[in-house]
């Protein structure tokens, strides 16, 4: 937190206090009506102040910067460039320009809010243990129409107590309206939360819990990266990863060779870095090869050092390249899952189930007998079984028009069992299941309206809810349940890199009311503008960094 500001970064939260004494007894001031000194109109001058104090409320930047030389000399070079703006003041910012964007966001939110009732909604949790050993969330909630922050809550005291923390979920989904709530996506897969969420839906039948898909498959290489054939083989990755990154010859004679390009992957997310690693070192192969042979002359300098002849030695060993390999066969299916889970944006019901499935076809493909990709559809299994699949998983895929429609579509006991366990869950009255399983036939058939949709150009354009919604109409009762179904998110909160140490600070006890409002003001503008804001494909699961963190530790295997 800025000592003069009003929120906190990621680097320190240990400035709240001084905070809280500059921002909490704000004076909401009118915005002005004229301004000889410019050559805009009222309404022009408003919308850039208001303009500045998103930018400011966003990035949680100290208010008082507006008055710093740097800021006013940025300012001034548009008005050499003949543009005239009238910068905020302090006070301004603190008063009726934070007041209109509050209140901006409040209608944004709401506006959302009431579209839950048409698609249903996503709980997200994104929970953690802070460095006080508190348990702190924040719970989010997405629909297509956009994601929105509500709160955060220590929840400490539910932590091993389940009514507590039964509890806890009510609240949060009185907050949402039951009624809207589709599923909720937690952060964890231990014993004690998924007891919570199979209690949680004994009590509300309507209600699916499931885990962050992607927090799930970082999970499966996780698991993976415990192998001792994988975990040393990504040891030896790092060695002339290493090596090559801190030797300029080494490295410059890669980049001449390669078009610029050395072996760190510029990836964002964390997890799946070693093994982007590992393929660019393998597709690399030669070049490295080439680098530490006899007739490179250069090669006596590589390998003058302990470092170097290690790295040559690694190159030159066969075994590397095999083992390598076999990594590679069995890992890079899950990689490009979580790539275009980052890329993709949301519409990832109606696809997950299927997406896990090609991954699966195609490492066992990359090998020539059961027993060579058994350990890894193992472990796919495990976590897919024991965290990541819901029946909301098998509905999307079966109510996905594009795969239903597809000459390769294959409908599978699990789909169907997951199908008929939504159509239960969802439809208390057995009128209603009975009339939505009669649909389901004339769905798979596309009998009336369907037909018009069933054509590629009719169903591959647009999302499989808004493909519902077109041409389901018939059906009002299927149509309801797949739209609340194919509207949700498989994913879960992290993506979204929310401060933590905000939610931090927001949550310390002891402050006055007054105090308390204004950050809990403060939390929710900002987070809610990073949420509108937010871009996929900018994702950075695990926490912030690059790759030398990982190649500064031997022992740190994701």
């Amino acid at each position: 937190m800025n000592s003069r500001g009003f929120t906190v970064d990621d680097r320190s939260a240990s400035s709240e206090n001084s905070v809280l004494e500059s921002t909490s007894c704000r004076e909401t001031l009118e915005c002005p009506r004229t301004s000889p000194t410019t050559g805009c109109d009222d309404s022009q001058i408003k919308e850039a102040k208001l303009h500045i104090g998103r930018f400011f409320y966003e990035n949680g930047l100290d208010l008082s910067a507006v008055d710093s030389p740097s800021f006013q000399s940025m300012i001034s070079l548009f008005s050499q460039m003949g543009v005239q703006w009238q910068v905020p003041t302090v006070e301004e910012l603190k008063g009726w320009i934070f007041k209109d964007v509050m209140k901006e966001m409040k209608e944004c939110v709401n506006e959302v809010r009431r579209s839950w009732a048409e698609t249903g909604c996503s709980i997200l949790l994104d929970g953690w243990t802070d460095a006080n050993d508190r348990t702190l969330v924040n719970v989010l909630v997405d629909c297509p129409k956009s994601t929105v922050y509500l709160f955060s809550s220590d929840i400490t005291d539910c932590v091993e107590n389940m009514d507590a923390m039964q509890i806890f979920l009510v609240k949060v989904m009185a907050e949402v309206g039951i009624q809207n709530v589709v599923q909720i996506i937690t952060y964890s897969s231990s014993v004690f939360m998924k007891e919570a969420g199979r209690q949680l839906m004994e009590r509300y039948r309507p209600i699916f819990w499931t885990v962050s898909a992607s927090y799930c498959i970082d999970l499966m290489l996780e698991k993976l990266c415990r192998v001792d054939l994988i975990n040393k083989t990504l040891e030896k990755a790092k060695i002339l990863t290493r090596f090559v990154h801190s030797h300029s010859i080494a490295l410059r004679y890669l980049q001449d060779q390669t078009k610029g390009s050395g072996l760190i992957d510029s990836s964002r997310i964390r997890s799946i870095r070693p093994f982007l690693i590992l393929e660019n070192i393998v597709k690399k192969k030669e070049t490295l090869n080439t680098m530490f042979s006899s007739s490179n002359s250069q090669s006596s300098i590589l390998i003058s050092t302990m470092e170097g002849r290690r790295a040559a030695e690694l190159v030159g060993d066969h075994s590397f390249w095999n083992e390598a390999s076999t990594i590679l066969k069995g890992t890079i299916p899950l990689v490009r899952v979580i790539e275009w889970m980052n890329k993709s944006g949301k519409d990832h019901m109606g696809l997950i189930y299927k997406t896990i499935d090609q991954a699966k076809e195609t490492i066992k493909e990359c090998f020539e007998n059961k027993s060579a990709y058994s350990p890894f559809w193992k472990t796919i299994d495990d976590v897919w079984n024991e965290s990541l699949y819901s029946p909301l998983h098998s509905a999307g895929y079966y109510l996905n028009p594009n795969l239903l429609y597809s000459s390769n579509g294959l409908i599978d006991p699990e789909v169907l069992t997951g199908l008929y366990c939504c159509i239960v869950r969802a439809a208390a009255d057995i009128r209603v299941q009975d009339r939505i399983t009669v649909q389901m036939e004339q769905y798979r058939v596309a009998k009336g309206a369907m037909a018009a949709g069933v054509p590629q150009e009719q169903r591959s354009n647009v999302s499989p809810a808004l493909w519902w919604s077109r041409y389901g109409g018939e059906f009002p009762e299927l149509q309801r349940l797949a739209v609340r179904v194919l509207s949700q998110t498989c994913d879960g909160a992290s993506k979204f890199q929310l401060s933590r140490s905000l939610a931090e600070t927001l949550l310390i006890k002891g402050r006055n009311l007054d105090e308390q409002k204004w950050l809990r003001d403060m939390v929710f503008l900002r987070y809610n503008i990073q949420l509108q804001n937010f871009v996929p494909g900018n994702v950075v699961y695990n926490e912030p960094g690059l790759v030398d963190d990982w190649l500064a530790d031997r022992n740190n295997v994701p």
